[in-house]
């Protein structure tokens, strides 16, 4: 693959993972998909969109960015460079299988809460332990999965970035383009941080800033790297920002 070509093909799975950030935030704040898939009432179209189609777009641009990634190795890596494919592939796979349970769980169980669970005053004692150990699964225990796996997915590419650095030349047009991409990341997540109580979430989200940061420093200018640290970054800081001022 031509160097040109493969970062054309870095771009448009970013503007993907873009497309798909727009879709989430349509399909969770708007009133377009709280009707039920079916007469039985199993789920909402909202929680089967977040469960099933988005994430699954989402997890088969990020393999296809790693792919991408991939194809700028050079023919020579020897044992080492294969020893750390294998093991970068092996975070991958673990990556994704806890993504996919995270959000599992948490559709299923945040649907559960929302129509069983969610009429009681603040404060006041939940109405059995169904409701409980639902509202744990929901708020909690699918949480510490999914970010499990979300933070293994990004850190596989932010290796393979590093493994397998783009040797090609990217100007002015190619930054605008990892830069646009960056901030509509940096967007979604400053809407979910900001107007929330601090939970896991702004900690996995300073970790992954720390890392974008870490291997910019370490392996150098690299479009991924800077996609990850205008994202992570400019979400961490605007979120900062709005919690102190605010």
């Amino acid at each position: 693959m031509q160097k040109t070509e493969l970062l054309a093909r870095i771009h448009l799975l970013l503007a993907v993972q873009t497309i798909v950030i727009i879709l989430l935030s349509i399909n969770r704040l708007s009133s377009l998909t709280l009707g039920y898939v079916a007469t039985n009432q199993f789920l909402r179209w909202v929680d089967l969109n977040n469960m099933l189609l988005l994430p699954l777009i989402s997890l088969v641009a990020f393999y296809l960015l790693k792919e991408t990634l991939g194809q700028g190795k050079s023919t020579g890596a020897g044992d080492t460079g294969r020893r750390a494919e294998q093991a970068v592939g092996l975070l991958f796979v673990i990556g994704i299988y806890l993504f996919g349970v995270g959000y599992g769980n948490h559709e299923v169980t945040n649907y559960l809460h929302a129509c069983f669970c969610a009429t009681a005053p603040a404060g006041a004692p939940l109405p059995d332990d169904f409701c409980r150990i639902v509202i744990f699964n929901d708020d909690e225990f699918s949480h510490w999965i999914w970010f499990a796996g979300f933070v293994l997915i990004n850190l596989v590419l932010l290796l393979t970035q590093a493994i397998y650095p783009y040797r090609g030349l990217w100007g002015g047009r190619d930054r605008g383009f990892l830069i646009a991409n960056g901030l509509f990341v940096a967007l979604g997540l400053f809407a979910n941080l900001a107007f929330e109580a601090i939970g896991l979430d702004l900690y996995v989200v300073a970790l992954l800033a720390l890392l974008a940061a870490g291997l910019r420093w370490r392996f150098g200018r690299q479009p991924l790297f800077l996609y990850y640290n205008i994202a992570y970054w400019i979400g961490l800081v605007g979120t900062a920002l709005y919690k102190v001022l605010g």
